[in-house]
């Protein structure tokens, strides 16, 4: 057999090739009833080969038995010779059994190739076609796996974007309330913002088990199926070779005429080592294999956040609690692993003695009950990377909150009577209400609520401290929380700071700081309104994704003001609200601080007031003038005040909460905190050029880091159409990539 300097392996260099890896190991396995029927063929024509030649030598035998007196002694023979005959005869007789007799061994010969090689080839053919069927079932049952946990992944982002939109639904409600109920709805609003911080954090524990999945199915899963796949063609070569040796040997028997030219051939089969068909197909299917992206935090739309783990104090409780529960599960799922990795083990060694001929057990049922054990290790074994990602991330981010903890020994509980949740204070009802009771203390809590309660169990108490403990805790749950209310030096109290550190803002948005409020915004808001004035929509020229999505209309969408709209008070009197500004010139504030780069630039301080001289044409830069000096500025930097309405504009007594024509936004802020503000990124051209945008007409993945993935609607700017090589170059976010020049169009 050729010794093969290469090792191929599929699982190690192919990874993610199983569809084309199956259709080649299929086109071999089809390819074993060609040769069958070949052998078929070939014995056809071998028997009638000998059938003819067993009428030939019947008739020359018979025209010899007419010819033996007259050949032997003559036509008028003195004395009959008996059964005496010629010697030539004799020699003729023995040619002419000697053709019989290799009329017969063509004969054998001819059933020899259906029975021993047509038929064997047939089952063989059929036995690796169950093989690969049950590889193919196997690859199924991995990507509805992957298919699972990427749809799990998309429920936590979507939970997450729920509790978000709550979060901002609670604020508006706190906006639009009155003294009376207005520290009921703050109390709600922080409850939300509570719950949204959890289910960002189960969001984030939820990525990366993801990731970690991913990265199995793609370095473990696949590969090892596909290292399985490649055995099985080289087996069926291996099968096939054997298979070839035989009928060689068969047609060496019945032809010793033709012992050199079988021997040619069976010197010659050796050669087809069953590595040489791998190696080849691997030389000519290895391609560059592009894996997906890292999965990473996703901010949502409405309420922009960071990828850091929360940990306050409300947020610790629930991932000590967290990580109690998966410490424990990934001990038990971890034994529980390698209890069924040794059986999958002991299966695969036996299928080796099969392969060997060391185990005449069925090799069909075997691999099936390889997967069957291999699909019950990979549960587990999610289960187990689960629990663990989720210990090693609450770890790496807030410590082991598990030292030290006092957790509540909770039960499931139907309570039959009202019970309060000694949490959160609500009824836990229902006929059937589900919750669950601590054994030791008595603490009483909702199932949603189980994640979220303090691990300060006191143990085991008696029946009077338990009531004690009980009514403690209701009274702490029912407890509104106390938020301090600053007053103004008019005497007038301003609305509650409410935190709201990363929710969305006018510049990371792409909307305009002001985002161009209408007039019913500005004026005074009745005092029988409960609901806030919505926001006009936001211009347009700036490039949002969202704006595209929609196609520019955002008539109901809800949009945040800007993080600190309400961290400093308004301005008790302010001479510009509600008059005409003195100037035909629009004037503006800048939110951030920019420091000219280039010809034609100015440099501007946060906070200072400037004069809109040309506005932004859709390129993100816009001609400001402050003081003596004009010049180019980032639109996404400019907050525009509006042109206030002398009609709807509020008594010079009033109090309108926006207070002066700029919105009370980020740019407000002073101190330490205000002098390390970055801006957004600016757009890569600038001057009076337009930028042209494109849109993408089909899904595209990128196969580089010198690629853009994009889906269909998707939107660009255009920095170069088409070079002559067929791709195009676009900018997004900053960042200039390229994609097929045919897969987008101008708009």
């Amino acid at each position: 057999m050729t010794e093969v300097d290469v090792n191929p392996q599929f699982g190690a260099e192919l990874k993610d090739a199983f569809k084309p890896v199956n259709a080649w190991v299929s086109n071999g396995i089809s390819w074993l009833d060609e040769i069958q029927q070949f052998y078929r063929d070939r014995s056809v024509i071998e028997r009638e080969y000998a059938a003819k030649l067993s009428a030939l030598c019947k008739k020359y035998s018979d025209r010899k038995a007419k010819k033996i007196s007259s050949l032997s002694v003559g036509d008028t023979p003195s004395m009959t010779p008996g059964s005496l005959e010629a010697a030539s005869l004799t020699t003729w007789s023995i040619q002419l059994n000697a053709v019989e007799s290799h009329a017969a061994v063509r004969d054998k010969f001819g059933l020899e190739l259906i029975s021993q090689v047509a038929e064997p080839l047939k089952q063989v053919a059929a036995r690796y076609e169950e093989l690969r069927k049950s590889h193919v079932e196997y690859y199924g049952k991995l990507e509805k796996e992957r298919e699972a946990t990427l749809s799990d992944l998309k429920k936590a982002k979507g939970k997450y974007d729920g509790a978000c939109q709550e979060v901002e639904n609670r604020r508006k409600k706190v906006e639009s309330s009155f003294d009376s109920s207005k520290t009921k709805a703050q109390g709600a609003y922080q409850q939300q913002v509570l719950e949204m911080n959890n289910v960002k954090n189960t969001y984030l524990i939820a990525i990366n088990v993801t990731n970690k999945l991913r990265e199995q199915y793609y370095h473990e899963y696949v590969p090892e199926l596909l290292d399985s796949m490649q055995d099985l063609n080289e087996t069926r070569v291996a099968k096939l070779n054997s298979l070839w040796t035989l009928a060689a040997q068969l047609e060496t028997t019945a032809l010793s005429q033709s012992t050199e030219h079988i021997s040619h051939i069976i010197s010659e089969i050796p050669r087809n080592n069953p590595k040489l068909d791998s190696l080849m197909f691997l030389q000519h299917n290895a391609t560059q294999t592009q894996e997906p992206p890292t999965l990473v935090f996703e901010p949502s739309p409405i309420w922009h956040d960071d990828a850091a783990i929360v940990a306050d104090e409300p947020a610790k409780v629930f991932l000590r609690n967290l990580l109690t529960k998966s410490k424990s599960q990934a001990r038990e799922l971890r034994m529980e692993a390698d209890k069924q990795r040794r059986e999958v083990e002991s299966a695969k060694r036996i299928r080796e003695n099969v392969k060997q001929g060391k185990d005449d057990r069925d090799e069909v049922e075997l691999v099936r009950t390889i997967f069957t054990l291999q699909e019950k290790l990979h549960e587990v074994e999610r289960k187990r990377l689960t629990a663990e990602v989720e210990t090693s991330t609450v770890i790496s981010a807030v410590g082991d909150l598990s030292l030290g903890a006092r957790n509540h020994n909770f039960r499931s509980q139907t309570f039959k009577i009202p019970t309060n949740c000694d949490l959160c204070g609500e009824r836990i009802w229902g006929l059937s209400a589900k919750g669950f009771d601590c054994r030791d203390c008595g603490y009483t809590c909702h199932s949603k609520c189980e994640m979220k309660v303090p691990a300060e169990c006191p143990g085991q108490v008696t029946k009077e401290e338990k009531k004690k403990l009980k009514a403690e805790r209701q009274e702490q749950a029912q407890a509104a929380p106390i938020i301090n209310e600053p007053s103004t030096s008019n005497g007038v109290s301003e609305s509650p700071a409410l935190s709201r550190r990363d929710t969305m803002n006018s510049l990371s948005s792409g909307y305009a700081a002001s985002a161009h409020r209408s007039a019913s915004v500005t004026s005074s808001k009745p005092a029988a309104s409960d609901e806030p004035a919505e926001p006009a929509a936001p211009s347009s020229t700036a490039p949002n994704p969202a704006a595209a999505a929609t196609g520019g209309t955002r008539k109901n969408r809800i949009l945040a003001p800007p993080p600190t709209q309400y961290v400093s008070a308004p301005p008790a009197n302010d001479s510009t609200q509600g008059s005409p500004a003195k100037s035909s010139e629009p004037k503006a504030k800048m939110l951030y601080p920019y420091q000219a780069n280039g010809e034609g630039e100015i440099t501007v301080d946060e906070g200072q007031e400037v004069v809109v001289v040309d506005p932004d044409d859709g390129s993100g830069w816009m001609r400001v003038r402050a003081g003596s000096l004009e010049g180019l500025v980032p639109a996404s930097y400019v907050e525009v005040a509006p042109t206030p309405s002398p009609v709807l504009s509020p008594s010079p007594g009033s109090t309108d909460r926006r207070g002066s024509a700029f919105s009370n936004s980020s740019a407000s802020l002073t101190g330490s905190a205000a002098s390390k503000r970055v801006g957004p990124a600016v757009a890569p051209r600038r001057g009076a050029k337009k930028l042209q945008y494109v849109e993408a007409l089909y899904d595209y993945e990128a196969r580089s880091d010198a690629e853009w993935s994009m889906s269909e609607g998707d939107r660009f700017v255009l920095i170069n159409r088409d070079s002559g090589d067929g791709w195009a170059e676009v900018e997004k976010g900053g960042q200039i990539k390229s994609v097929p020049a045919n897969y987008i169009k101008e708009v």
